[in-house]
């Protein structure tokens, strides 16, 4: 497995940050296996809607965790206000690191992750392929 460690600095987009990292470091996709961080004016679509809630002020990432490909990422994370209050859901853009956001991405080497348009979902959904392992001589 190929582990890439990351940090991003504050003023980050951070799902525009991970999809960069999905084109250039992991162009077979990759695994977000865990992040935290800090956030300003964090943005989430909830469970069920197609209008992102936007909330106001300095919130901390909690955990965030999906998947990043070529054609874009798949993001969930929980986040809390400076009174503990607790959010969640899936990652939009606009979301802009504070002070900063430690992630932890993994690419297994012997799959190549896609994403394709799911004719039952009418999104862009993870298709993963096992790839062939040729043998060393």
């Amino acid at each position: 497995m190929h582990q890439l460690p990351v940090r991003l600095p504050p003023g980050c987009d951070l799902r525009l940050a991970l999809e960069s990292l999905g084109r250039d470091q992991f162009q077979d996709g990759a695994f977000v296996l865990c992040g935290i961080g800090s956030l300003i004016d964090p943005r989430l679509r909830l469970a069920g809607e197609s209008e992102e809630a936007r909330y106001e002020g300095p919130f901390e990432i909690l955990t965030l965790s999906g998947t990043v490909t070529r054609q874009g990422a798949h993001l969930h994370m929980s986040i809390a206000s400076s009174e503990g209050h607790v959010r969640g859901g899936h990652v939009v853009y606009g979301n802009v690191v504070r002070t900063t956001a430690e992630l932890l991405l993994v690419q297994a080497p012997e799959w190549e992750l896609l994403r394709e348009r799911d004719a039952a979902t009418g999104f862009l959904e993870l298709v993963a392929s096992r790839r062939q392992v040729k043998d060393k001589p």
